[in-house]
């Protein structure tokens, strides 16, 4: 029997799939004591309550994301908010081009630097984002009910830990990363500048996620 890491719905059943993937050699994961799995059941409740709250106000989590971005980072490009919402440039242009029809985001006819185009919430675009951040907030606030403050800390520690862990690139490396990497060396590949843009890349990405749902 094989689960799905993505299907949340198999721990409503009194029967618990107890392993991940036992196909691959009888090698799985323990999904009661998975932290992995547990994070991606919690991320499916939240976004899923989330657009619950967010739909009577005609807005996506995208959407909202985008405009609590522009609110704490205004003049973030494009390409910035595909990175910070995790969608591609293409969809962010079509939701920027849909938020300024609408008259919740300004951009300049022309580029004042490069082509980038900075976008700004109007006065217009900050109501709508109040009554989409107070919507919710109250999603926060439900589920973090049964914590009290200590407990908050701790978590929001760790899972930021984790989060630094994943991005790290100084850990140990996998035995066939160190070969490949070996391999590459007497190639006479350099990939010390490779490695160091994809290291500031995910930072970059990173600093914008804690902000975006």
């Amino acid at each position: 029997m094989m689960c799905s890491f993505n299907n949340v719905n198999y721990l409503t059943s009194t029967t618990v799939c107890h392993t991940f993937d036992m196909g691959q050699g009888g090698i799985g994961i323990e999904l009661e004591t998975s932290v992995g799995y547990a994070l991606k059941e919690a991320s499916s409740a939240l976004r899923t309550a989330m657009e619950d709250v967010l739909r009577p106000l005609g807005m996506t989590v995208t959407h909202y994301s985008c405009l609590e971005l522009l609110a704490q980072r205004p003049g973030l490009s494009n390409s910035d908010l595909a990175r910070g919402t995790f969608v591609t440039r293409q969809a962010m242009n079509v939701l920027l081009q849909a938020l300024e029809r609408d008259g919740h985001v300004t951009r300049p006819d022309a580029a004042p630097v490069g082509r980038a185009l900075p976008a700004r919430l109007t006065p217009r675009g900050r109501r709508r984002l109040e009554e989409a951040s107070t919507a919710v907030r109250a999603v926060e606030d439900r589920m973090l009910a049964s914590l009290d403050d200590a407990e908050q800390t701790v978590i929001l520690r760790a899972l930021r830990r984790m989060t630094q862990s994943l991005h790290d690139t100084t850990g140990t490396e996998a035995p066939q990363q160190a070969a490949t990497r070996k391999r590459a060396t007497r190639s006479g590949l350099v990939e010390g500048q490779a490695s160091g843009l994809g290291t500031a890349s995910a930072r970059a990405t990173a600093s914008l996620k804690g902000l975006s749902w």
